[in-house]
């Protein structure tokens, strides 16, 4: 075996380890996520691996499950933005937690909000896939059970992201409240700048391209 094939092979078993190490983490959530960044049991791959499943999970709902749950109009369905609207709040969620926790005593870095983050998406992962099987054989008078479960994997993810947010920065549970509603709060304000900074952009544009009508018709 070649140098370069037993490091992949170690890159690939250390992964699978991180992986496996969400299972552990979202049923212990204050040792899991303490150990995640402080005895480095988490990795960005495995951050990164979960961050997809949770997109591939959302497109597989929208295409695998029954049509009781989800009959989406395809002449209007548009895949990338069904799935660049969570991406870039993730992205943006993890930006402004760690701009204001820093200001707030927060000890987290920014790459151990993105991977806490992401390991608290678990079980929405472990919850959903299963729910679209099942969307093909319950009935529309079952469909408490369905919503009910997929509820509860939103609501474990929101726990798990506020004990996240306990360990990473080390703050009390209503700190950790507190810094989550003033996250959120500083989401809207980036995504309103930056919904403004586009519609400038494209009206500067539009004004450009007028002008230069404008000149080529008189001179032409």
């Amino acid at each position: 075996m070649s140098i370069k094939t037993a490091f992949q092979k170690d890159k690939l078993m250390h992964l699978g380890k991180t992986l496996r190490y969400s299972t552990y983490l979202i049923f212990r959530p204050f040792d899991g996520f303490w150990d995640l960044t402080h005895e480095k049991r988490g990795s960005m791959g495995a951050a990164n691996v979960i961050l997809a499943l949770v997109v591939l999970t959302q497109v597989w709902q929208w295409t695998y499950s029954g049509f009781l749950f989800y009959s989406p109009q395809w002449e209007y369905f548009n895949l990338f933005m069904q799935v660049l609207p969570f991406v870039v709040l993730f992205l943006i969620w993890c930006i402004a937690n760690w701009s204001l926790t820093t200001l707030m005593d927060g000890k987290g870095k920014l790459s151990q909000i993105y991977m806490a983050t992401a390991y608290a998406m678990t079980p929405y992962v472990l919850i959903n896939i299963p729910l679209i099987g099942l969307s093909h054989l319950i009935t529309w008078e079952e469909n408490a059970y369905y919503y009910v479960a997929k509820n509860f994997s939103m609501i474990w993810c929101v726990i798990l992201i506020l004990c996240a947010m306990m360990m990473i920065h080390d703050y009390t549970l209503g700190k950790a409240i507190f810094s989550s509603l003033v996250t959120i709060v500083a989401m809207m304000i980036i995504i309103f700048l930056i919904v403004m900074f586009f519609s400038l952009i494209t009206q500067s544009f539009g004004y450009f391209i007028s002008l230069y009508k404008e000149i080529t018709f008189r001179l032409y």
